[in-house]
């Protein structure tokens, strides 16, 4: 009887949210419809925010019923949402399988830069990363991860008012390793770049990755998308220790992937964005800025310092403010472009490296590191 009522069921309706212009276009044609039906639900869904295929018009009724039939457009389920003081806005998503990601949106005058996540949790584990200690359960579908900037535009009402730029900036740097979920990654940033879905400048889409390599050479083949590189050591024994991916592919490999990528680019403008993040009296002293001006010499980049936003347990503190000036000043002084990163939505724990979400641990990283803390305590 479980058998024949199983075999029943109707087959999952298919997400039409995350799908790219091409997947779309192919979509209708196995449907037996004309190609040009895409760029009508693309705009539908993504210039003016319609889920209900009832409601798009310029489609005829029998097309709408077939697409209620066997499509859906769903985004992510918002969990909750927290409004910082400063106007950082953070969301709690829930995703099947019961894990919980985070988004931030981080408004800055006429900018607003939104900082996606592509994984729940994190495959590596960079030790100053709270998300890492999370540990990692599975990566995101494209669906979830453009439905991260469908929500926080919808979140303004800015569908309704025809304000979709709400959003003027993406980041890929909130939870997980964006380039070890390569294909779901790219559909999505694809999407966000598409003139018939967000038409945002590819100079204003940023990747951030770890260290991928193959990856990112990969990447350099397909994509337009801004890069950026989470370095925070100037030599790989520092780093190995911080970003342990780095023991797979160090510190010049990547470096010379990533000024191959900014190769293949036809805007021969561009440049990396190289991510320092600064712990006190572990990265953050006059001879690590040094080693660093000089690692990144003649490399096409600018730099961008992140003081470190302390978490529970996590081992590392907060440089000081003389601190990170006197790093500013020596690469500054050695002819870089250099920017400090401020710190926004730390009281909603929404700063860089504080997301953590809710995640069920595939890997034991999470129950380790408890096992580890715990132990600490015990000895103190």
């Amino acid at each position: 009887m479980e058998q024949l009522i199983a075999s029943s069921e109707a087959p999952a309706r298919v997400n039409l949210l995350g799908m790219s212009r091409a997947q779309l276009e192919a979509f209708f044609l196995e449907l037996g419809e004309k190609r040009f039906r895409a760029q009508q639900v693309m705009k539908w869904i993504h210039h003016q925010g319609v889920t209900d295929f009832a409601l798009m018009s310029n489609l005829g009724k029998a097309l709408r019923e077939r697409l209620a039939s066997v499509a859906e457009v769903r985004p992510p389920q918002v969990e909750s949402r927290h409004d910082s003081a400063d106007g950082t806005r953070k969301w709690l998503i829930r995703v099947e399988g019961g894990g919980l990601v985070e988004t931030v949106l981080i408004p800055d005058g006429n900018r607003a830069t939104l900082c996606v996540s592509s994984q729940v949790g994190c495959s590596l584990d960079c030790s100053f990363c709270s998300t890492g200690k999370q540990g990692f359960q599975r990566d995101l579908s494209a669906a979830e991860i453009i439905g991260q900037l469908w929500l926080a535009i919808d979140s303004y009402d800015a569908f309704q008012a025809g304000k979709g730029r709400v959003v003027t900036n993406v980041v890929m740097m909130g939870m997980g390793e964006p380039l070890l979920n390569f294909d779901n990654v790219v559909a999505a940033m694809d999407l966000m770049m598409d003139d018939l879905a967000y038409g945002i400048s590819k100079r204003r889409v940023t990747l951030s990755t770890s260290g991928v390599v193959p990856a990112l050479d990969r990447l350099a083949e397909i994509s337009e998308a801004s890069l950026a590189i989470s370095l925070h050591a100037p030599n790989d024994a520092l780093r190995d220790q911080l970003v342990p991916v780095n023991r797979r592919y160090p510190i010049r490999m990547l470096l010379d992937s990533a000024r191959n990528y900014i190769d293949a680019q036809r805007d021969q403008k561009r440049v990396v964005t190289v991510e320092y993040t600064l712990m006190a009296g572990v990265n953050d002293q006059r001879e690590h800025a040094l080693e660093l001006a000089q690692l990144l010499r003649d490399f096409p980049c600018k730099i961008n310092l992140i003081p470190f936003n302390p978490f529970p347990n996590s081992g590392y503190e907060r440089p000081s403010g003389n601190a990170v000036s006197r790093f500013w000043q020596v690469l500054v002084d050695a002819g870089y472009i250099v920017t400090v990163r401020t710190t926004r939505g730390d009281d909603i724990d929404a700063a860089c490296g504080q997301l953590v979400g809710e995640v069920v641990d595939r890997t034991r990283r999470a129950e380790r590191h408890r096992s580890r803390n715990e132990q600490a305590e015990v000895t103190a």
